[in-house]
C-alpha cells in the first residue's frame, strides 16, 4: 500500500491507497514534533484503524514545511523501512512549469495541477483553500501559467479578531442571509459571501488572461463552504492533494527525492 502525505502550514493530511483506490485518511494539526511523537502519531492512526505498518511499501511527500522534513523521512525509515518520495525538481510530473522562475512554485500547487489534469482534463483552475488560498492557472497544453496568492479565510478571520477587540471569535458557518442581524452572523457573511465573491471575481480576470473557458476545480479546508456558494466553481475535490501525490508516486516509482 501507498501512504501519501500532505505538509501544509496549519494542517496535515494523510491518505492511504492501495491501487487506485483511497482507503483511509487522516488530518492532523501541523507542529514541530519530536521523531518519537510523529512515529507514534502516524503509526497509532495506521494501527487504530486496522491497518498493518508492513503493508505500507511506498511514501510520497509534499512539503510547505521544510523544518519537518528530515524528521518525515526518518519516521519512514524507522517505522516502514523506506524512503519516501519528496515532490521537488527531477520529478515527472506531466507539467510544464510556465513561469519565471519554476523552483519557487509550491509543492502542493504541482501536486493539486496534476491530479486535477488527470481527473478533469484541461484547460483548468485550481484553487487550493489552506493556510494561504491559491489559484493555479493550467492551458490546453498542460502548462502551469502562473497563478494567485491570497490570505487565507482563517488568516483573514484571525486578523478581525486581533485587531477589533470587541469582535467575537466564530464558527465558520454559511449564514442564511448577506444582511446580517447580529455580530456574529455580521462576521460569517462578510466572511463567506465575501471570500465567495473574491473567488469568483479573481477567477473571470483569470479567465479572460487565458483566453480559454477552463473549469473551476477547488479543494482544501474550506473549499466545501466556499465552493457551494462561489457561482464559478464547477467541482469540489477533497483529495485532489491526495490523489496527485498518487499519480506522481507512480510515475516516478524507485526514484528517491
Amino acid at each position: 500500500m501507498l501512504l501519501v502525505w500532505d505538509i501544509g502550514n496549519s494542517n496535515s493530511v494523510l491518505g492511504l491507497y492501495e491501487g487506485d483506490q483511497l482507503r483511509a485518511h487522516w488530518r492532523f494539526i501541523t507542529a514541530e514534533h519530536t521523531l518519537d511523537e510523529l512515529r507514534l502519531l502516524i503509526s497509532g492512526l495506521l494501527q487504530l484503524d486496522g491497518y498493518s505498518l508492513d503493508a505500507i511499501q511506498g511514501c510520497c511527500v509534499s512539503s510547505v514545511v521544510p523544518p519537518l522534513n528530515h524528521t518525515v523521512v526518518e519516521v519512514c525509515e524507522l517505522t516502514f523501512g523506506i524512503k519516501p518520495m519528496f515532490i521537488g525538481p527531477g520529478l515527472k510530473t506531466g507539467l510544464v512549469i510556465a513561469v519565471e522562475n519554476p523552483k519557487e512554485v509550491g509543492a502542493d500547487r504541482i501536486v493539486n495541477c496534476v491530479g486535477a489534469i488527470e481527473t478533469y482534463g484541461t484547460p483548468l483552475i485550481v484553487v487550493d483553500f489552506g493556510t494561504a488560498t491559491t489559484f493555479d492557472a493550467i492551458s490546453s497544453r498542460k502548462e502551469f501559467l502562473g497563478g494567485i496568492i491570497c490570505p487565507g479565510i482563517g488568516i483573514s478571520l484571525d486578523a478581525l479578531f486581533t485587531r477589533c477587540a470587541k469582535l467575537p471569535r466564530v464558527d465558520l458557518v454559511r449564514p442564511p442571509r448577506v444582511i446580517g442581524k447580529n455580530t456574529v452572523s455580521n462576521i460569517t457573511s462578510g466572511a463567506v459571501y465575501g471570500y465567495a465573491d473574491m473567488v469568483d471575481g479573481l477567477i473571470r480576470r483569470m479567465r479572460v488572461e487565458m483566453e480559454e473557458q477552463p473549469k473551476v476545480i477547488v479543494t482544501g479546508g474550506y473549499a466545501e463552504l466556499i465552493g457551494e456558494v462561489a457561482s464559478e466553481v464547477d467541482h469540489v475535490d477533497p483529495f485532489l492533494t491526495l490523489n496527485g501525490l498518487r499519480l506522481i508516486f507512480e510515475r516516478n516509482a524507485g526514484v528517491a527525492a
